[in-house]
């Protein structure tokens, strides 16, 4: 979806027109908190169902993110998303770097004070300062679609019934070339001890750069900053969630 490095592919994701009607999908209703103002704890599950895993301490109802959103449609309309879903530009999904998949998020935007609830079921977006991808009917229902961003605050309003465990890396860039992006791969795993490519399909195909496996946020954190400060040509590394072993 994006390119580092000199590369960025944002032009892609706010040239998408074709306006079509959005068939819109409302999230499901948030927890009722009781009468002593805390949200109830989910019941246990019967046998035979998959145990719910805690959330970790970092992902809960009601937390925040602020930054600038921008949207995406063709020409990742129709393609699989990072959850193996098919992305439909005209469902209320988006893309978030670290939001385990099926986390319904609320995206106020600062400037108009409109909002719209939306599903996490991709990754992204991969342009250093952008905190959300959003899909081109959930632009229009904020009046987005002309400005192709907007600042917005994020809210967590409801999470999944079964968070998989996490794993962090950094994003230090994406290439249209595989060659150029198993350079840097090579140059990142001699110096930090592990990185791997991750294709993101589209047109054209991008091979994202993905160092080390962490499973605290925080100590992926580190390492951007650490990456940062070692390589001045990745100053724009950052977190990503880790999805696929």
């Amino acid at each position: 979806m994006r390119v580092g490095l000199g590369l960025a592919l944002a032009v892609l994701l706010v040239s998408c027109g074709h306006k079509k009607n959005a068939r819109l999908i409302a999230p499901p209703p948030p927890p009722t908190a009781n009468r002593s103002g805390t949200l109830p704890v989910p019941a246990a599950p019967s046998a035979g169902t998959q145990t719910p895993i805690i959330p970790p301490a970092e992902i809960h109802l009601g937390m925040t993110e602020s930054g600038l959103a921008s949207w995406y449609g063709h020409p990742y309309h129709g393609r699989a998303a990072a959850d193996g879903e098919i992305y439909d530009m005209e469902q209320m999904v988006a893309a978030h770097r670290t939001l385990p998949f099926n986390t319904w998020v609320r995206v106020f935007d600062l400037d108009t004070s409109k909002t719209v609830d939306l599903r996490i079921i991709d990754r992204g977006p991969f342009v250093d300062g952008r905190v959300i991808d959003i899909s081109h009917a959930a632009a229009q229902s904020i009046d987005m679609i002309g400005p192709g961003t907007a600042n917005v605050r994020i809210e967590v309003i409801r999470l999944p019934e079964v968070i998989e465990p996490a794993l962090f890396a950094v994003q230090v860039g994406a290439f249209r070339d595989r060659q150029n992006a198993e350079r840097v791969r090579s140059e990142m795993e001699s110096r930090y001890g592990r990185a791997r490519l991750v294709l993101r399909t589209g047109n054209p195909n991008v091979w994202r750069v993905l160092v080390g496996s962490e499973r605290d946020e925080h100590q992926a954190g580190d390492l951007a900053a650490r990456i940062r400060k070692e390589s001045r040509e990745k100053s724009s590394a950052f977190v990503v969630r880790i999805d696929s072993v």
